[in-house]
């Protein structure tokens, strides 16, 4: 089965969060949301309350396909000091493994040295963060291993550009189709 991880901190968007779990999973990708604090419960930036099905010092992520950064504030700030979350958003990097950010998060992977000579985007006013990125206005963009995109609006984009990596481009389609996505 494809393995997808989906890092949640307090604070993150839970729209840009959600929206990728229930499309992948829809895909038939097995989706793990991983709470990066030392609890599983989590509270979005709209004090939407969840609990993850994983800790991160808990989880072997040895299997994954694409990691998965939801943005938000505070979230994205969490993501971006977790030590153990970006050694291995590097090391996934540096081994050509799928990773994924969306709105503010871009902004972590800019910081980590990732989107050095790749097309990018994120959420208005965090350009600057996208560190030696060709950064891009369109709603998400792949270059290589990695995928990005720029807020809630684009949270459905993103997700089906994830089934599309995933399981290619006529599954995405039709679940696009299926859940009545008009673009």
């Amino acid at each position: 089965m494809t393995k997808v991880y989906v890092f949640l901190a307090d604070g993150f968007e839970e729209i840009e969060g959600l929206t990728v779990v229930d499309v992948l999973r829809r895909a038939g990708a097995e989706v793990t949301t991983v709470s990066i604090s030392d609890t599983k419960n989590i509270c979005g930036s709209h004090a939407i309350k969840l609990e993850a099905d994983a800790l991160f010092a808990e989880t072997d992520f040895s299997d994954a396909a694409i990691l998965v950064l939801p943005g938000g504030m505070p979230g994205t700030k969490y993501l971006g000091a977790h030590k153990g979350l970006t050694e291995l958003l590097v090391k996934t990097n540096e081994a050509g493994g799928g990773i994924a950010a969306i709105c503010a998060a871009p902004s972590v992977l800019g910081d980590l040295g990732i989107l050095k000579g790749k097309k990018a985007v994120c959420y208005p006013g965090f350009e600057e963060r996208l560190t030696g990125a060709d950064v891009q206005t369109c709603s998400v963009v792949t270059d290589g291993n990695v995928t990005t995109s720029r807020g809630m609006g684009t949270a459905i984009d993103f997700a089906l550009e994830l089934v599309k990596r995933l399981f290619g481009a006529e599954k995405a389609e039709n679940l696009a189709k299926s859940i009545i996505y008009c673009r």
